[in-house]
Formats: C-alpha cells, sequence, structure tokens
C-alpha cells in the first residue's frame, strides 16, 4: 500500500523504541521501573468517580454530545478560570471542551496553518506540538532551548525569512521536559513578539498546579493556614494578553486531577481561534461522554484540597529522587515544577541518549525517556518520570549506580 507522504515525518518515534526496549526487558525477567512515562500514578478524587459514576445509570447521558450539550462543563472551566487568574472568560465564545490539551496542540495547526507556513516550536518540546503541525502539511523551526538561558528561547534568533512564513509560536511553561517555569515577563515579550509579526501564539499549559513553593512546603506551613502558605501557581498566557488579541492556552485535567485515562481539558481563547478549532473538531470527533464531563466538572468545582496533596506527593518523591540522585554523584537540578527530573546525562553517554536509556532498561529494568525524543537540543539529557512512590525511585537510582559503575 501507499501511504500519505504526511505520514514520514512521524515514522521517528523513540518513545516506541522505547516501548520495545520495555518490553524486551519485561520478557528477559527484568522487574521494569518504568520512570518513561508521564501518566500520574494518583487516582482521581471520589467526589469525581462518584459524579461519573452516578451518569452511568442516567440513560440521558448516553447518546452524542454535541456543542451545546457541554455548556455546564464550559461554565465551571470558566469560573474555574476567573478564580485563579482573575480574568473574565465567556463560557459561550472563549472556551472549548477538548479530548485532552493534546486534541488542541494537534489540531490547532490544521485551522492556522497552510502547506508550508512555518510553526516556531520549543526543542525540546512535547512531541505532539510537531506532530500537529506535519500533519498540517507546515514546517517546523526549532526555537533552542538552553540551560544558559533559563530554558527560554531566544526570539530575536529566529531569522527574518522563517519569520515572513510564520504564522504560529507555541509555548508550554511550566516545560515539558525541562520543568522550567516563564515568568509574566516573558510572556508579555512573546505577545509583543507575536502581535508585531502576526502570530498566533499557542499555550500548552498542563502543569499549571504542579509548581512547587520550596520556601513554604506543606509540612513546614502553619497548621491551618496552608491554603496561603502554598497559593503558587505557575502564570497563565492571558496575564500578559489580557484581551486575548493572538492567544489560545490548553488546560487538561489529567495532572492537576490524575484524570489523565478520562481524555479531558479544554481550551480558552481568542473567539475567532476557539471557533476555528470548533470547526476541526466538529469533522473530527463528537464530545466525550457526558458523564465524564459530569466528573471534570465536579474536579473543577469542588474541593480542591487533593490537588495540594499531589503537588506535596510530587515534592516528597522529587526531593527523594535528587538527593539519592546527587547521593551517587549525579548532581542534577532540582526541579521548580512538573512531575519530571530533567538531567544532564553524563560520559560516556553525553550524546546518546538513546542508547543510554535502551541500556539502562536492559540493564537493570529502570525505564526513562531520552531526550532526543524531546527534539535536537534535548539530546545530552534524560527524563525521569515521579510516577512512583520515594522508596521505589530510591531502588531505581541504586540500579542506576550499579549501571554507571
Amino acid at each position: 500500500m501507499q501511504f500519505a507522504k504526511r505520514l514520514e515525518p512521524l515514522k521517528f518515534n523513540v518513545f516506541a523504541d522505547m516501548d520495545r526496549a520495555k518490553a524486551q526487558a519485561r520478557a528477559a525477567g527484568q522487574n521494569v521501573i518504568d520512570l518513561s512515562l508521564g501518566s500520574s500514578d494518583l487516582p482521581a478524587a471520589a467526589h469525581i468517580t462518584d459524579a461519573i459514576a452516578h451518569s452511568l445509570s442516567d440513560t440521558s447521558t448516553h447518546g452524542y454530545l454535541l456543542f451545546n450539550g457541554t455548556r455546564d462543563f464550559r461554565e465551571a472551566a470558566a469560573i474555574w478560570y476567573e478564580q485563579k487568574f482573575g480574568i473574565a472568560v465567556n463560557p459561550e465564545t472563549e472556551v472549548l471542551p477538548l479530548i485532552g490539551s493534546q486534541e488542541g496542540t494537534a489540531h490547532m495547526p490544521l485551522a492556522v496553518l497552510n502547506p508550508g507556513d512555518f510553526a516556531l516550536l520549543l526543542d525540546p518540546g512535547y512531541p505532539s506540538h510537531a506532530g500537529g503541525v506535519h500533519l498540517a502539511g507546515g514546517q517546523i523551526y526549532p526555537m533552542p532551548i538552553l540551560a544558559e538561558n533559563a530554558f527560554l528561547p531566544i526570539f530575536e534568533d529566529i531569522p527574518a525569512a522563517v519569520l515572513a512564513q510564520s504564522k504560529m509560536m507555541v509555548l508550554s511553561y511550566p516545560h515539558n521536559p525541562t520543568t522550567a517555569i516563564a515568568p509574566v515577563a516573558f510572556f508579555e515579550k512573546a505577545v509583543a513578539f507575536c502581535r508585531e509579526h502576526r502570530l498566533v501564539l499557542v499555550h500548552d499549559f498542563p502543569y499549571v498546579d504542579l509548581v512547587f513553593d520550596d520556601r513554604n512546603s506543606l509540612t513546614e506551613a502553619e497548621p491551618g493556614n496552608e491554603e496561603e502558605n502554598r497559593k503558587v501557581m505557575a502564570p497563565s498566557i492571558f496575564q500578559a494578553d489580557r484581551d486575548k488579541s493572538v492567544a489560545i492556552e490548553f488546560f487538561t485535567l489529567s495532572k492537576s486531577y490524575s484524570m489523565g485515562g478520562f481524555r479531558v481539558g479544554y481550551a480558552i481563547g481568542n473567539s475567532e481561534l476557539i471557533a476555528a478549532l470548533r470547526q476541526v473538531k466538529a469533522a473530527v470527533d463528537f464530545n466525550q461522554y457526558r458523564g465524564i464531563l459530569n466528573g471534570a466538572i465536579a474536579a473543577l468545582t469542588g474541593p480542591q484540597d487533593t490537588v495540594r496533596t499531589s503537588v506535596e506527593t510530587f515534592r516528597k518523591r522529587r526531593d527523594a529522587f535528587v538527593n539519592a540522585l546527587q547521593g551517587i554523584g549525579w548532581q542534577v537540578p532540582v526541579p521548580p515544577a512538573t512531575m519530571y527530573v530533567w538531567a544532564k546525562l553524563p560520559e560516556p553517554w553525553a550524546q546518546d541518549s538513546v542508547k543510554f536509556c535502551t541500556q539502562l532498561v536492559q540493564s537493570t529494568g529502570v525505564a526513562a525517556s531520552p531526550g532526543a525524543g524531546f527534539g535536537k537540543s534535548g539530546e545530552g539529557y534524560v527524563r525521569f518520570a515521579l510516577v512512583e512512590s520515594p522508596a521505589i525511585l530510591e531502588a531505581a537510582v541504586r540500579k542506576i549506580a550499579e549501571f554507571l559503575n
């Protein structure tokens, strides 16, 4: 059979290669500690799953769900956003339900790019950002983000010829995989740049809540005052683009509410961009089962203590894993956010992250994600996902120490 040329750029997938390496390690008898996937192992809160369970017996939820039927969810999303950031959102024209934020980043290029247009993407960055551009027939200009620049792109380095053909820029902070946080001042610069060059600004925002306030951890906070002590979050792009002139932002309930398998998220942003994405979505799928959106409404409107507990859980895991790595002589920076550790590889793997990860899982059963899978500038790094308990993470580091020695 002959397939479309647009599939060619999608053939290289180091994560599929790692999946095969993990399967081979299990077949060889290894007990795999899988730190390669950013899928939270924490459960969704009971009030969320109860809302979904109660929906099952309501036969009115069993049919197709069109846009107008998502009104309650869109209103809950708008209220959640306004309470969190103090920015008013119109649920009719500025909110769109998504099957996870990945649907937004994969489909937005279809609404914005013509074949040959450039999209400006972070390098390293989340792979689906590039996949959506390839499917739209666009070209990718990778914006290198380096440690010496706090993992922020340098807009002045983008060639004028590329800018002349560019239609969109994709950012994502807190950043996967580097764990970097972008300050509002950077977002203000990005918004001004996109306005000047007539670019759509896409912000993928799955880790809004997974930010660690190391000055005020829950264990150190004043009892009864945890809410005030932990009032830390990453900035939204709309703190820099308050009139929603050029931007759209994608949020998922996968990380904050441990609902990855439920595939629910939403877009907030410029009404024209929301309408364009809605057109693409209408041609591809309907919405989720209404019961899942009922669970999402319960998540957004219900108690938020489980979010804070999840953040504290990942902070403890981060501390245990980083301390253990440093204890074996692998010096890694302490991540300020997300559920990952982004570690620079030691010799002799400094420029072969795929070989490091495949040999590591084959030899020890510890699985990680090679930096090369996130882009050219990710080479020389490895990403560990903090999806196990501190005890298992420390056991993984002991296995890593044996491998390195």
